[in-house]
């Protein structure tokens, strides 16, 4: 029987065994790719004239499994196995490999050949490629950048027959060119990111929204991508991308994973993963699914931006809290905190290891663990080039990138301690300031370490980054005392199952005794 046909043919699975195999390129499991088409009409699967397209083509799952659903669906239209597989596979399924080994296990995954023009090909094509392509693209350099994709150079400029990673979707300023057709349905998991030659090797850059806005501009009439989920706040070449999607109304429908290994096992992603469903002709309100282990809660038909909020409040539990918080009209936390580099002085400053002048000041350097909180050593005044009307400060010091793992409850945030008075920091550190006194200051830390606080946080804060942004939507308070849940959850006449829900999602901070 037709819907027999690959579950004898692929036995065991081989595309469940290979499913992740790196965080770059993570390879859709079979029943994340079913559960993206199952938010498609399924009516799409008996239309003999539906066209389907993967531009980011690696196992060639969502082909193989879109395959499957229109053997049964046109067999009442073509009844001959045959002549119904040479329709399907020659008229409506389309795909673009990122490399030429996923193409061969692409054409494997669908044809049940590497070459669709093979004798074991279950339809035959004149070519070797038959409708899944992989061309050899050249980055197109401009000033050591890709002008398409902004990979560096210096990483990406190599001998003829390495791989390029010039991914032809996105190195192109017209992609419906690629296969001069129109698709109803686009639909991938991309590429997430590139190296792009800073951090000493370590950067990346982001490239899957260029997928997303390669797909837009085919028009078809869905599209529907699984992409890591920072875009939701922003981040390192995403803000625009943010903008974009969060004012389109099309976008009808998120699933989102906060934890990456509920999605893709084994896989952890900072800020976790998400699949969309965009519907160029029903415009309205999205749908969010929340996904918590095997728990999905939702949906919850809401906008994607909040009123006076730029960011996507990604938990729906979340809404009715920040719309509790958001009634006061308090003022923001993030005026209090400072820009990275506050003092101007990168990471690699690591300071004296003793005073040599009596003007010199204190700096930290390094991590805020109990353990090595009070790491610091000693600058010199003449090389902080900004930030000086700190430098007298009493403060709070909070290291700018997080800690631990995507797995909830989870600290959000570092544990902040005391900055005295002609105390300085590298760029490991924001700082929060100006307050009266020490006391003020652990009041301050007080409030920080509540969890009410960094929730707050959480929803601004899809990285282990965490900028003066991430505390946008925290409210400031009266330091003059110090605060506590409790307090805070009845201020701002929290539910119970509000309540419930922050616990469940933050971990407790101990602040310790004195510095």
């Amino acid at each position: 029987m037709a819907s027999d046909f690959y579950d004898i043919t692929y036995n065991p699975d081989v595309l469940s065994c290979i499913a992740n195999l790196s965080n770059d390129e993570v390879f859709t499991p079979p029943e994340v790719a079913n559960a993206m088409l199952d938010l498609l009409p399924q009516e799409l699967f008996s239309d003999p004239n539906a066209t389907f397209l993967d531009p980011a083509a690696k196992s060639g799952v969502f082909l193989r499994e879109i395959a499957k659903r229109l053997l049964k669906g046109l067999e009442p239209i073509y009844p001959d196995l045959q002549e119904r597989t040479d329709h399907i596979f020659k008229h409506q399924l389309y795909g673009i490999a990122i490399t030429e080994l996923t193409s061969h296990l692409s054409r494997r995954s669908l044809y049940c050949s590497k070459t669709a023009n093979g004798n074991y090909s279950v339809t035959h094509f004149d070519t070797v490629d038959g409708n899944i392509r992989f061309k050899n693209i050249q980055h197109r350099w401009k000033d050591g950048r890709c002008v398409f994709c902004g990979a560096s150079q210096k990483e990406y400029d190599r001998e003829a027959g390495l791989e390029t990673h010039a991914y032809e979707w996105i190195h192109t300023t017209k992609p419906e060119e690629i296969f001069k057709m129109k698709f109803d349905v686009i639909i991938s998991n991309p590429p997430y990111q590139l190296n792009d030659g800073g951090g000493n090797g370590a950067s990346a850059k982001p490239i899957y929204q260029l997928f997303v806005q390669g797909a837009k501009k085919l028009n078809p009439r869905f599209i529907s991508m699984i992409t890591p989920s920072r875009w939701f706040t922003g981040g390192k070449g995403l803000d625009e991308y943010r903008d974009e999607m969060l004012h389109d109304n099309h976008l009808r429908i998120i699933h989102d994973f906060p934890e990456a290994s509920d999605c893709f096992t084994g896989v952890q992603i900072k800020g976790g993963v998400s699949y969309f469903l965009w519907d160029r002709d029903n415009a309205g309100n999205c749908a969010v699914y929340s996904h918590k282990g095997n728990e999905v809660l939702g949906p919850v038909s809401r906008p994607l931006l909040e009123k006076g909020c730029d960011t996507f409040i990604r938990y729906n539990e979340a809404v009715d809290i920040l719309h509790k918080v958001k009634k006061l009209s308090e003022q923001s936390m993030e005026r209090l905190v400072s820009t990275r580099l506050p003092f101007g002085l990168p990471n690699t400053y690591k300071g004296n290891k003793i005073k040599l002048a009596n003007s010199d000041l204190k700096i930290y350097v390094s991590g805020n663990d109990r353990e090595i909180r009070g790491t610091f050593a000693f600058a010199p005044a003449r090389d902080i080039s900004r930030g000086r009307e700190m430098i007298s400060w009493h403060k709070v010091f909070i290291a700018k990138a997080g800690s631990g793992s995507d797995v909830f409850p989870h600290p959000i945030l570092p544990t902040p301690f005391y900055g005295e008075p002609n105390s300085i920091c590298n760029e490991s550190y924001l700082v929060i300031g100006p307050f009266k006194d020490k006391a003020e200051c652990k009041n301050v830390m007080s409030y920080i370490s509540t969890k009410f606080f960094r929730f707050l946080v959480l929803l601004k804060k899809n990285s282990q980054n965490a900028a003066k942004g991430v505390y946008q939507l925290v409210p400031q308070q009266d330091f003059s005392k110090s605060w506590t849940d409790e307090e805070l959850y009845e201020k701002y006449a929290l539910t119970d199952d509000e309540i419930a829900f922050i616990e469940s999602m933050i971990k407790p901070m101990d602040l310790g005794g004195d510095d």
